[in-house]
């Protein structure tokens, strides 16, 4: 019959060996590819520590094999922190992990003739651990990330971390035996292992749940930026309107629609790859002149808006008037030096019942009679009303 304890360093090894294949996995497709392996490393090099726990109990070489158990675990442990430190920005410098692993190692040798179920074996021995994970837990609540899932590993971190000072406690009440090689066969090793399996799948899953939503959340954004003006594409305006109103609610806020003057003949006359290079430039010029909060969008060929929270539409028409004045200085290589780049503007008044299409609709005939009256002017249009005024 297999020993209870024995079957949990099994399942052990097998979990930490399968997390670390699938975080080099996913380290393929993350933007925090550096994180994702030191976390595949983590777990690749504390699995070894159920190997050695094993060798302790069946071979002569129990303190080698005891020693490198203890090594296995915390180096694995400080591999886990630096990929902590890699993905949250709060990193540590390697000569201080390596110093303080020496440091243990030291201790654990120190420790290795003491009687194993008294609170100074136990302490020493569980303390480093507890440190490490702890460090952890700092480092995600320092960071600043914020988001629920950020949370909930900092939390389950720091329960990890303090379950370690809990196993101590255990290990005195309960016995871990009175030598290396006795560990297997305790209830302790059993409990032990039991909750050191619980917490690898809990952590394992939770900093994979991390990297696969920061995965996501890069093919959300790359679907919804349109690749030609680095601008957000119709989708992605949207979606960062609705967010921006749905943090403001009952604000008033302004929109902007304009589109670049007689674009079809720039294209026609001086090839696409004139006008690409016109579309990114006139991109640009929304972008430098748009405060952060405002959402820049492509929403067309060569159509844009721009949605501007808690701005009043008289604020509004200033930043429609300073982007015309910019875009007739445009210079793009390929056209010639006397042909002026200009585009017209409709803005319109954002009001808290008001949905963003009715507004755009507002926008854009605001645009189309700027358009009618020439092109490269800004005319505005009045709030609930289909009539619209010359404003400049």
């Amino acid at each position: 019959m297999v020993n209870g304890a024995v079957f949990f360093l099994v399942v052990n090894f097998i979990i930490a060996i399968c997390f670390a294949l699938v975080f080099a996995v996913v380290a393929v497709r993350s933007q925090s590819r550096q994180a994702a392996l030191w976390f595949s490393a983590g777990f690749a090099v504390a699995s070894l520590s159920a190997i050695s726990e094993l060798f302790v109990a069946y071979t002569d070489l129990s303190k080698l094999f005891a020693v490198l158990a203890f090594a296995t675990v915390l180096g694995g442990m400080i591999l886990l922190r630096f990929g902590i430190g890699e993905l949250y920005g709060v990193r540590i410098a390697p000569f201080w992990a390596i110093s303080f692993f020496t440091l243990c190692i030291v201790l654990d040798l120190f420790i290795y003739g003491l009687p194993r179920s008294t609170l100074r074996h136990a302490l020493s021995y569980q303390t480093p651990f507890a440190l490490v994970i702890l460090t952890c837990a700092a480092a995600v609540f320092a960071s600043r990330r914020r988001a629920r899932i950020d949370r909930v590993l900092g939390y389950l971190l720091t329960a990890t971390g303090l379950h370690f000072f809990a196993k101590a406690g255990l290990a005195v009440t309960a016995g871990a035996g009175a030598a290396a090689t006795d560990y297997i066969h305790t209830n302790y090793a059993l409990i032990s292992q039991g909750s050191t399996a619980v917490l690898i799948v809990a952590v394992g899953l939770t900093l994979l749940s991390v990297l696969v939503l920061d995965i996501m959340a890069d093919e959300r954004s790359n679907s919804e930026r349109d690749v030609l003006s680095d601008l957000a594409n119709r989708r992605g305006f949207e979606n960062g309107v609705a967010a921006a109103r749905l943090v403001a609610p009952a604000v008033r806020h302004s929109v902007m629609t304009c589109d670049i003057d007689r674009f079809k003949s720039i294209n026609d006359t001086f090839g696409h790859h004139a006008g690409d290079k016109v579309i990114r430039a006139f991109a640009d010029l929304l972008k430098s002149n748009a405060a952060p909060n405002f959402i820049v969008g492509r929403i067309g060929g060569e159509e844009f808006a721009v949605f501007m929270p808690n701005t009043t539409v008289e604020t509004a028409m200033l930043f429609a008037s300073s982007v015309r004045l910019g875009a007739t200085g445009i210079t793009v290589e390929g056209l010639p030096p006397t042909l002026t780049v200009s585009a017209s503007f409709g803005v319109a008044d954002v009001p808290a019942g008001e949905s963003i299409d009715d507004a755009m609709r507002r926008a854009d005939m605001a645009l189309y009679e700027a358009k009618r009256a020439g092109r490269n002017c800004v005319r505005q249009a009045r709030s609930a009303s289909p009539d619209i005024r010359l404003v400049t």
